[in-house]
């Protein structure tokens, strides 16, 4: 789950994380009243998506930027009434852009250097592993690809967490001394903890900033969280945002059913996130596209498949659909019957091919030969990856 950046900052506030002050605005007269309330003579409005490039990027009726700086709250609200209802196109989110509901009015700050801290689970170690540059506000990657030694990096101990040794050392690596580096030793303390107690799969701060008055602070920030921890966290579950996830995302979390939209034609039904990439991989490797990861689970009952079901066809760009069942602790012969009731619910509009294996696997077969519906069963997945595509083909060529 992704939060907006005013809510990483209240997130962040919480845990002493130093962080220019602000509040989030829905109205050009809630902005000009927020602004006023910071009197502060440089003002910063920042439009609020899960995106990042936000400031070099463009508003469909060509207004530029997402992030403004302004000297009253007037401006403040006159760029608000800009940004606020209109959608903001970035590199992050393609063509269509998102709608921007909310903007950021914070105080800005006067920054003399920019830098680069960010938290994340590291598969090598299976704990945390922080990333820090000197080389902030600019994309990471492009530093890490070019200038290598520009990137340092720290391993936490899950069971010792962030020792103060490690806050100086990595204070020192990004070149603050003095008073610098006990604030900025602090505040990446209090980052850990904060990622720590509240269950993220990674926080990054770009920029995090020493400003003029010799402040360290962390200008912006991103947060992921671990799904499966969210349950202990109904305060950061209640910062969940749908306007800004794909519908067909939303309505498949109602069902526990882990689903990700992709570009493709050919969408699939599977059980078990690796079986699910070796059908995306297969399907591309016999010329077809899928349209989406769709993991209903090893215990997925006849409502959820009928709900998988529902989702799949809803994408206008589906053409065929592929599913790949192996049955272990799911037997076949219940889930083939789950699949054609949901067939008769859901009334496909499109070619269904069907791979079973494993528990049962052919009576399931039987129940789906017999039971009278367009399905076509596959031996194999090569085979059902095959027919699939065959079966796009066919229905894109009008044959």
């Amino acid at each position: 789950m992704n939060i907006h950046e005013y809510q990483a900052k209240e997130l962040m506030l919480k845990f002493g994380v130093a962080t220019p002050h602000g509040s989030v605005a829905t109205t050009a007269e809630e902005a000009e009243r927020i602004a006023t309330s910071l009197n502060t003579s440089t003002i910063v409005v920042k439009a609020q998506i899960h995106a990042g490039g936000r400031g070099k990027g463009t508003f469909i009726n060509g207004f530029k930027g997402g992030v403004q700086l302004c000297k009253t709250p007037a401006e403040a609200k006159a760029f608000a009434a800009k940004m606020i209802g209109n959608t903001l196109v970035t590199i992050q989110t393609g063509s269509e852009g998102r709608l921007v509901k909310k903007v950021l009015i914070a105080a800005a700050k006067d920054i003399s250097r920019e830098l680069y801290f960010a938290i994340l689970m590291d598969r090598a170690t299976g704990g945390p592993i922080i990333i820090a540059s000197q080389r902030g506000g600019m994309d990471i990657e492009t530093v890490a690809h070019e200038t290598p030694d520009a990137i340092f990096t720290e391993v936490v101990d899950p069971l010792l967490g962030l020792q103060d040794y490690q806050g100086r050392k990595l204070a020192k690596l990004l070149g603050l001394d003095g008073k610098l580096l006990t604030s900025g030793a602090k505040l990446f303390k209090n980052l850990y903890k904060c990622f720590l107690e509240s269950d993220c799969s990674m926080i990054e701060i770009n920029p995090l900033v020493v400003t003029t008055e010799n402040e360290v602070m962390a200008l912006d920030a991103k947060f992921n969280f671990d799904d499966n921890a969210l349950y202990r966290h109904p305060d950061i579950l209640a910062y969940r945002d749908t306007d800004e996830e794909d519908p067909r995302e939303v309505e498949a979390s109602k069902f526990n059913l882990n689903y990700v939209g992709l570009d493709g034609n050919i969408a699939c039904m599977v059980n078990g996130a690796g079986l699910a990439m070796a059908t995306m991989d297969i399907i591309k490797y016999y010329g077809g596209e899928p349209a989406n990861f769709l993991d209903v689970g090893g215990g997925a009952n006849e409502q959820q498949v009928t709900e998988a079901f529902k989702i799949l066809v809803s994408d206008k760009n589906v053409k065929a659909i592929l599913v790949n069942i192996f049955g272990g602790i799911m037997k076949c012969d219940i889930i083939a019957q789950g699949i054609l009731n949901a067939v008769k619910v859901v009334k496909l509009p499109v070619p269904l091919v069907v791979r079973l294996e494993g528990t049962n696997v052919e009576a399931g077969k039987k129940l789906i030969r017999e039971s009278g519906l367009p399905i076509t069963t596959a031996d194999n997945l090569a085979d059902a990856a095959q027919k699939v595509v065959a079966a796009v083909k066919s229905r894109v060529s009008g044959k």
